[in-house]
């Protein structure tokens, strides 16, 4: 039996590696017809491609040789993800794409460092307070400062620098919940976390950022099952939102208009006025077909945010549909990573974490990609990993430390009692 373990062992970095194989290929492919797309070679989208693969494989072998990490599949997943998004990127703005490239790395790194900060539970325990107290002080200089951007009032800029404070506030969100109810929950530690998640999600509805806040809110409504185990809880939670939802509808009319296009962006009435993105990407879902038209060669791409709220919309255009549903088949991949993961894990912190990170990223896939092709209304919010956006790229990253840390195998270089 302990031979046979051993021999999976040696085998598993073969696959990974041979992973990195199979992926390196993809992206300099990818690069190399993103480069040419517009029928002049662009250097600086194959260089960018090229700087995401040097950082792939120098993550990989360090890892792999300094801390003996032998799980790298989630890594390869965002990796691939986030390529793709790179590719669609650039490939409409060379200088956006090289841009994309070093968000990627900034998320790389805070991935890294959460991993080492997550290692240690105890300290986690003992800073929830101050990343929570920091939390609500960002939302309170975004209700501040921010100014109003297609509707909402969500972006700050600092020395030149646009951020958006409530991607960073998601990390804070799932490590306040996660390490709060660690422990044997008392009445206490679940009226902190209530209120903390109320004071969240009400700034997000004041800047009138109300698909980031339904995120939140679900996200909220994941930890909370995760601690009690409580469908009651959970059904009475919902109804209060849905009174919250109700009660926003009525007095927000730009999000009334939403709802009245809704199923409707076909119509001759809305199709060219307030359905113009959702029926552009439904027409270039069907002229794309399961293979594509080529990057470059799809009309999304001209549409206003091709590359941030719709880019799910240009990849199926000219990547395919059957691409679109390998996209999609990645975030599940993800999930039920989680899920597996979080059965095993050394901790109620890890599990609850990796739960709701993974839910937090499903769920907002879910409203991107739903959104566009109207299944659901339109919030617009954007896609994990692939649209475009430092502040998203970094939570994305971010949240799947989380996930990360919960799988047993991460932390074996610490040895002893983190060992199990």
């Amino acid at each position: 039996m302990e031979e046979k373990r051993k021999r999976q062992v040696r085998i598993k970095p073969v696959n990974n590696f041979a992973l990195m194989i199979l992926l390196s290929l993809f992206q300099l492919a990818t690069g190399f017809a993103g480069a040419n797309c517009t029928g002049a070679f662009e250097p600086k989208v194959f260089l960018s491609l090229v700087l995401l693969i040097a950082t792939e494989w120098v993550y990989l072998i360090f890892f792999y040789t300094v801390f003996h990490r032998r799980n790298f599949e989630l890594e390869i997943i965002a990796f691939f993800l986030s390529g793709v998004g790179l590719v669609t990127v650039g490939s409409q703005n060379t200088d956006q794409g090289f841009k994309q490239y070093f968000m990627i790395l900034a998320g790389l790194l805070v991935f890294i460092f959460l991993m080492f900060l997550l290692g240690h539970v105890d300290f986690c325990m003992k800073i929830r307070v101050i990343v929570a107290v920091g939390a609500l002080l960002l939302l309170l200089v975004n209700l501040a400062i921010a100014k109003t951007t297609l509707g909402a009032r969500n972006w700050i800029s600092i020395g030149g620098i646009t951020l958006q404070p409530s991607e960073f506030v998601k990390v804070a969100f799932i490590f306040v919940g996660s390490a709060t109810l660690e422990k044997i929950q008392t009445s206490k530690n679940i009226i902190a976390f209530i209120g903390f998640s109320l004071a969240v999600v009400g700034s997000l509805i004041i800047i009138k950022d109300f698909g980031t806040a339904l995120i939140f809110f679900v996200t909220f409504l994941i930890i909370a099952f995760m601690n009690s185990g409580d469908i009651k809880t959970i059904i009475l939670a919902v109804a209060s939102g849905v009174m919250g939802g109700a009660i926003v509808l009525k007095y927000k009319s730009n999000i009334m208009r939403r709802f009245a296009v809704y199923r409707h962006v076909m119509e001759a009435e809305y199709y060219n006025t307030s359905g113009y993105q959702q029926s552009r990407v439904l027409v270039g879902l069907a002229s794309g077909g399961l293979l594509g038209l080529g990057i470059g060669n799809g009309n999304v791409r001209n549409i206003g945010e091709s590359t941030n709220d719709l880019i799910f919309g240009v990849i199926c255009e000219e990547w395919g549909y059957l691409f679109g549903i390998a996209l999609v088949l990645s975030f599940v991949c993800i999930a039920v990573s989680a899920l597996v993961n979080s059965i095993a894990s050394r901790s109620t912190f890890y599990s609850i974490a990796s739960i709701a990170g993974a839910g937090m990223l499903l769920f907002q896939t879910a409203l991107n990609i739903f959104g566009i092709t109207d299944i659901l209304p339109l919030t617009g919010v954007t896609l994990p990993f692939v649209s475009q956006g430092g502040s998203s790229m970094i939570c994305c990253w971010a949240v799947l430390a989380f996930i990360k840390a919960s799988d047993v195998r991460t932390y074996n270089y610490l040895g002893g009692a983190r060992k199990k």
